[in-house]
């Protein structure tokens, strides 16, 4: 399986990006995975609810034109449906047979464009709490590794 995370804006804290680097590395074992990083539009008013949209928009466009064709989408938001590990793995397992590819979207922290939503084939939400958008990208990677340990019937789910 080829799986895919794309995300808005890169990773500053040493921590996160370690975090990261050490899922990543984990799931390599198990599938094929790559994450690609589009920048966050610079929005010169965050009040102005034109302009957020305009740069959702525009990051967008991005993550859309970056997804490797005929993936399996799923958008990374809070109106998405809050899952258990099983039932997540089970959404991993079934998105790699039907597709063989798999694609996560992490937008910035004004969310991700309906066109984005739109476009994914399943909305998922990690929890009813926010969470850092750099934060959620290592919950991401760490909830992908555990999917797949279960998939592949390792302990590390207990």
């Amino acid at each position: 399986m080829q799986i895919t995370l794309l995300a808005v804006g890169t990773l500053k804290e040493s921590y996160l990006k370690e975090a990261f680097s050490a899922y990543a590395k984990r799931i390599s074992a198990y599938a094929t995975f790559k994450e690609i990083v589009i920048p966050e539009t610079r929005i010169p008013d965050e009040e102005d609810p034109k302009k957020i949209g305009a740069a959702l928009t525009e990051e967008g466009e991005k993550l859309l034109a970056s997804c490797p064709r005929d993936a399996y989408k799923v958008a990374l938001c809070v109106e998405g449906k809050q899952l258990s590990s099983e039932d997540l793995a089970t959404l991993v397992g079934e998105a790699g047979d039907a597709a063989g590819k798999l694609a996560l979207f992490i937008g910035s922290s004004h969310g991700l464009s309906d066109a984005v939503k739109g476009a994914c084939d399943y909305r998922l939400s990690f929890s009813k709490m926010t969470f850092p958008h750099s934060l959620a990208r290592v919950i991401a990677a760490e909830c992908l590794y555990r999917s797949l340990t279960i998939l592949a019937g390792k302990k590390y789910h207990k």
